[in-house]
């Protein structure tokens, strides 16, 4: 690998494989990220070159906030299995006057509305499910009814996925980065935002399709780089059953964002009695999902694993950790990043480093002024295991335009 320096993005030259863009000035990459991206690149598949947003860090196979072009095949691991994972945003009306003095209550209302938190899989579970809708409400029926027909036709040629938790998971936020916060604007307006996916059904189909390629490579004695490069032909059956369950987890991320706000707009309403609208500024959009787009004159398949669409003029949104800025972002349509952004300030250490180098102090200094957890279950989302996110902005200024500046009051996590 060589690296080189082009105006606005470092190059990655890669013997034997495609470029790799870099719009990572000022942010650290790990080299373990680095030659994942190489290996990536590699692939005889890849369309003109890889972009990497300046979040990114080592991910399964493929580098999370990476976006990788592809002709003729798809790597399910790039996609991975929170298919279609991302942010809802809506500003309401309100503003930082009307929220209560005791912002616990607003965090207890939002909690108790949406469910939240790891589903048990222990067979014989006889507690309460935190995770799942004991008895879900109409909008989760009515959504549910859009899903209904395609899932029973996807089921027919995957069976396994009939038995996953779906119905009961649409509506609900998860566990890990996942959050629901109330923020304010530099106007002073509330927002409302949520991160979120597929749930446990994107799962079981990500991590079905995962195995499904790497058998076909085993099949076809393919030498990979990495295992979980592993890839699904155009013309295959595989393929196109693949291509067919992605899209339709990716239609169930979005509902399940959809769902969440109306039960988290009805959770405000029940502490804050003062009307609002809500319908004044709305922003969804995916950052793990794949989709057919057309660069550079050709029709290719879009692979974003922690990127978003930044087409010129198209709204997304960039959050940062709890206790850090967030952004509401208008894309330039940079079509070297193949009109794309970071989907956030990417992390810096792992999980588990993260549990080990902090303490419960440490993340209530680092979230002071934030009604959210405090305990050792949440230390690994603590904002000194992610990027600065300012830096991280700072290095994309030619990909998107901040439009607003949200920071935090209430974050929610599972």
């Amino acid at each position: 690998m060589v690296e080189m320096k082009h105006d606005d993005y470092d190059l990655l030259q890669v013997d034997s494989g495609r470029p790799v863009k870099m719009w990572t000035r000022g942010v650290p990459v790990e080299d373990e990220a680095k030659q994942q991206l190489a290996n990536t690149a590699k692939m005889p598949f890849i369309y003109k070159h890889i972009a990497v947003m300046p979040d990114v860090h080592l991910g399964k196979g493929s580098t999370i906030g990476s976006v990788i072009p592809t002709l003729g095949a798809v790597i399910p691991a790039a996609v991975g299995v929170d298919i279609g994972c991302g942010m809802m945003a809506a500003r309401t009306t309100l503003t930082a006057n009307d929220l209560p003095d005791s912002l616990g209550r607003l965090r207890a209302a939002i909690e108790k509305a949406i469910p939240h938190g790891i589903s048990p899989k222990t067979r014989g579970f006889k507690g309460r499910d935190k995770g799942s809708w004991e008895t879900p409400p109409k909008p989760v029926d009515a959504a549910w009814m859009q899903l209904k027909d395609e899932f029973d036709i996807i089921c027919q040629k995957t069976p396994k996925l009939a038995n996953t938790n779906n119905y009961r998971h649409l509506g609900t936020l998860g566990s890990g980065n996942h959050f629901i916060e109330v923020c304010l604007d530099e106007m002073g307006f509330v927002w409302l935002m949520l991160h979120s996916g597929s749930r446990g059904v994107g799962n079981a189909i990500g991590s079905h399709f995962i195995e499904v390629a790497k058998q076909d490579m085993r099949t076809h004695f393919a030498n990979l780089p990495d295992q979980d490069l592993a890839y699904l032909r155009e013309g295959t059956q595989h393929y196109d059953d693949y291509v067919e369950a992605v899209g339709w987890a990716q239609k169930f991320a979005r509902l399940n964002r959809e769902v969440m706000m109306q039960n988290l707009i009805a959770a405000i309403r029940t502490v804050i009695t003062k009307p609002f609208e809500t319908h004044v500024e709305a922003v969804n959009c995916h950052h793990n999902y794949v989709q057919k787009e057309r660069h550079f004159g050709k029709d290719v398949l879009v692979t974003r694993k922690g990127a978003v669409s930044a087409r010129a003029g198209e709204m997304g949104i960039i959050p940062g950790s709890m206790g850090a800025k967030s952004y509401i972002v208008r894309g330039k349509g940079n079509p070297e990043s193949f009109h794309s952004c970071s989907h956030g300030a990417g992390r810096t250490m792992s999980r588990t480093a993260a549990k080990k180098m902090f303490t419960v102090d440490d993340q209530a200094r680092a979230t002071q002024g934030v009604e959210c957890r405090k305990d050792a279950a949440v230390i690994d989302e603590i904002p000194m295991a992610y990027k600065d996110i300012d830096a991280v902005m700072e290095a994309q200024r030619n990909l998107v335009e901040v439009v607003h500046t949200l920071k935090q009051v209430v974050c929610v996590k599972g």
